[in-house]
C-alpha cells in the first residue's frame, strides 16, 4: 500500500517547534487517509511507546523513543520496507536520518522543515550535506529562506516559504477566555506582555531589554509592570538583573500557565513587546495580534515580515533600549491608536494565519511530491 514517514524531534511536549509538528503531523495523516496511503510517525524525544495526538478534529499516533537515537534510527530504516513514497523529516537535525532511509529507497521524496535559529549558523556537514539534497526545504518565513541559502548553501528553488499557523485550540478558546483565568501574581497596572522560552541560548529574545526599559517608562508610568511568561535555565539572570536595575517590584515572571490563564493575560495586557533580535517566525507575535493587541517587535527579521510598522504595532531597534521604552508610551498614551492597531493586527492574523490556511499552505507545498 504504501505510507508516509513523518520524522519529529518531539510532539507531547509545549513549545513552537512541538506545535507545528503536531500541525504537519495531522496534515501528513489526513493526507494519507485521503490517498489510501498508512502513515509511520516517528519522535525522537518523546516517551517510550505508541500515543495519540490530537489536533483539531483530527487524531494520529506516533511512536516515542525516549531519546533513544540509534533506536529511533533503526526504526526510520525499517520503515523503508513499507514502500514509504514521502518522508518528512520535521527539524534539520533529522534530515540526516531522512537520507538515510533515500539510501535505501532512491524513489523516496524527502522534505525537511526548518524554524530559525537551528540554520542561523553553518550546520555540521552531515547535516548541510543532508538539507542540501531534501527534495524540499520549507521556512516559515523570508528572513529563515535567505539563511539557508546564504548560510546553509540550500538551493533557492528547494525552498518554500511556508508561514506556520495559529493552534486551534488556541482560537477556540479565543472567545472564551476571561480575566477570571488570570493567574496569580498578574499586577493591576499597566501590562507590557511578553512570552517565550528565557533560556541562557535564547538571549536574543530581548528580555533583558524589555527589564532595562522598565527603569525607563516607570517616571512617566508608574503603574506600569513587565509580565515575562516562560521558561528556562536563563530566568535567574533576568530576576538578577531586574534587582539591579532597581525594578524588581515592576517585573513579574509567570511559568507553567495553562491554555486559559495564558490567553486571560493576553487578553489582560496593554501591549505585547517581544525585541528579539532574531526570530526564525514569531508564533507568539500571532497570537497577541489573535487578541488585538498592539505589539512591538524588531524591525528586521521574520516578524516585520507580518506586522506593519504603525497598522498592527510598532517596529523598533532591538537594542535600543531608550527607544522600545518611547515605543511603549506611544502606545500606551494613544489608547485609540493602540486599539485600532490591536484591530488591525487581529484582521490580518484571522485572514492570514489560521490553522486552516497553514494546512492549505503544506498541501500545496507537497502536492507535487505526493
Amino acid at each position: 500500500m504504501g505510507v508516509i514517514i513523518g520524522l519529529f524531534p518531539e510532539l507531547l511536549a509545549p513549545g513552537g517547534i512541538q506545535r507545528v509538528s503536531r500541525h504537519v503531523g495531522a496534515v501528513l495523516a489526513a493526507i494519507a487517509l485521503e490517498r489510501g496511503l498508512g502513515y509511520c510517525f516517528l519522535s525522537l524525544n518523546d516517551p517510550l511507546g505508541l500515543h495519540r495526538v490530537r489536533v483539531a478534529d483530527d487524531e494520529f499516533s506516533v511512536s516515542g523513543f525516549s531519546r533513544a537515537k540509534l533506536r529511533f534510527v533503526l526504526a526510520a530504516l525499517r520503515s523503508v520496507r513499507r514502500r514509504p513514497a514521502l518522508v518528512v523529516a520535521a527539524h534539520v537535525h533529522l534530515a540526516p536520518v531522512a537520507w538515510a532511509m533515500k539510501m535505501r529507497a532512491p524513489r523516496l521524496r524527502v522534505v525537511v522543515l526548518t524554524h530559525g535559529i537551528e540554520v542561523w549558523q553553518p550546520l555540521s556537514r552531515l547535516r548541510r550535506w543532508a538539507l542540501r539534497r531534501a527534495d524540499l526545504v520549507l521556512a516559515p518565513s523570508a528572513d529563515t529562506a535567505h539563511q539557508l541559502a546564504t548560510k546553509q548553501g540550500v538551493s533557492p528553488e528547494k525552498i518554500c516559504q511556508m508561514a506556520w499557523g495559529l493552534d486551534p485550540q488556541f482560537s477556540a478558546l479565543l472567545g472564551a477566555s476571561e480575566n477570571k483565568h488570570l493567574p496569580a501574581g498578574f499586577p493591576a497596572g499597566r501590562v507590557v506582555l511578553t512570552v517565550g522560552r528565557w533560556a541562557a541560548s535564547e538571549r536574543y529574545k530581548g528580555v533583558d531589554t524589555l527589564i532595562a526599559a522598565v527603569r525607563h517608562l516607570l517616571p512617566a508610568v508608574p503603574d506600569l509592570f513587565l509580565v515575562a511568561v516562560g521558561e528556562g535555565d536563563d530566568r535567574g539572570r533576568l530576576e538578577q538583573l531586574a534587582a539591579e536595575l532597581g525594578v524588581s517590584g515592576h517585573v513579574r515572571f509567570l511559568s507553567a500557565l495553562t491554555q486559559q490563564e495564558l490567553l486571560a493575560c493576553y487578553r489582560r495586557c496593554d501591549v505585547f513587546a517581544l525585541p528579539s533580535r532574531g526570530e526564525g517566525f514569531g508564533l507568539v507575535f500571532l497570537e497577541a495580534m489573535a487578541n488585538g493587541k498592539p505589539v512591538i517587535g524588531p524591525r528586521f527579521g521574520a516578524p516585520s515580515e507580518f506586522i506593519r510598522h504603525g497598522e498592527h504595532g510598532l517596529l523598533v531597534d532591538p537594542e535600543d533600549i531608550a527607544g522600545v521604552a518611547q515605543a511603549v508610551i506611544d502606545l500606551l498614551t494613544s489608547p485609540e491608536l493602540a486599539a485600532h492597531m490591536g484591530q488591525a493586527g487581529k484582521q490580518k492574523v484571522t485572514q492570514e494565519y489560521s490553522y486552516n490556511r497553514f494546512c492549505e499552505r503544506l498541501r500545496q507545498a507537497l502536492s507535487e511530491l505526493t
